[in-house]
């Protein structure tokens, strides 16, 4: 926690004490890697607040209650239950899957119209998305078949960088050990990048692709703690390069980042059909002077399909 945060909390404490549970209403600006929370605590950056199991699905933007003290704790979100939300979602996804035709057994033949007895062994093969499907031969075809279900998407992927690294003043920085962006000292702007081989254009081959997201993490120890814009670019290596970084297509400043600070976005679409296609073949982050300077690691990559 930064000195001006440790002396805010105790004149809040201080002013507090006598009056009954001393808390105060603070806004989240990150949700860090290990859970905890960075705060606006009345205009001061307070960083890795923890939190107690009754703040749940944390994420950047709630307002929250935080219990002050000499470890400042958050006790809960302000607003309304999350509770119902996830009954509402879990609700959904319940009713999209379930069962549409019965299926029941017994000893003697089926009551009711309009059964069908197979005149020999029924057949079954599996669907290339991976469901069983039956065909039933019958001697005299008494009511057409169902329509065939709508073809599913295919399942989204997940993918990992193989190699990262930083560049500066043309060459490798072997100074950095995650990627970085920006210059602190006035030695040259850093630019790191993320590799990923051939992955990505192998796991869209004859796909449609729906939405490619990114999950980034800010390193601590780099920069300023505020919250800074990630500037994002793309590249066109499968591996690190010797000499220089070039950079492609950017910047986009797809999010912002408080020390420690991990956060997922969409890539834009266009970039998407690149990186799709193999035009493009990872990301990287860039910039100059000391205001977004930053070291960040991640650089996961989770693709959804819409065919």
């Amino acid at each position: 926690m930064t000195t001006s945060a440790d002396l805010l909390a105790q004149r809040l404490a201080k002013a507090g004490r006598g009056a009954g549970p001393n808390l105060v209403s603070a806004q989240v600006v990150d949700v860090t890697e290990d859970g905890k929370v960075n705060l606006n605590l009345q205009g001061t950056l307070v960083t890795d607040v923890p939190c107690t199991d009754a703040y749940r699905g944390r994420r950047a933007g709630d307002w929250v209650k935080v219990r002050l003290g000499a470890h400042p704790l958050v006790e809960y979100r302000v607003g309304a239950d999350p509770g119902q939300t996830d009954e509402e979602s879990v609700r959904s996804v319940a009713e999209a899957a379930q069962v549409v035709r019965s299926v029941t057994w017994g000893t003697t033949a089926p009551s009711g119209t309009g059964w069908q007895q197979a005149s020999a062994l029924p057949y079954l093969r599996k669907s290339a998305a991976g469901q069983v499907e039956l065909y039933f031969p019958v001697s005299t075809v008494l009511e057409p078949s169902p329509d065939a279900p709508p073809a599913q998407a295919p399942k989204a992927v997940t993918i990992s960088p193989t190699d990262a690294g930083t560049w500066r003043n043309g060459r490798p920085d072997d100074y950095a050990s995650h990627p970085m962006q920006g210059d602190w000292t006035g030695g040259g702007a850093r630019r790191g990048a993320w590799f990923y081989g051939t992955q990505i254009q192998d796991a869209c081959t004859g796909k449609t692709v729906a939405d490619m997201r990114v999950t980034f993490t800010r390193r601590r120890g780099s920069g300023y703690n505020g919250s800074r814009a990630l500037h994002v670019y793309l590249h066109g290596y499968t591996s690190a390069p010797s000499g220089q970084l070039v950079l492609g297509d950017g910047p986009e400043d797809v999010m912002a980042l408080s020390v420690g600070a991990t956060r997922t976005a969409s890539l834009p679409a266009s970039w998407a059909v690149q990186l799709a296609a193999g035009t493009a073949r990872g990301l990287a982050i860039y910039s100059t002077g000391p205001r977004d300077y930053m070291a960040v690691s991640g650089g996961r990559l989770a693709i959804s399909f819409s065919a």
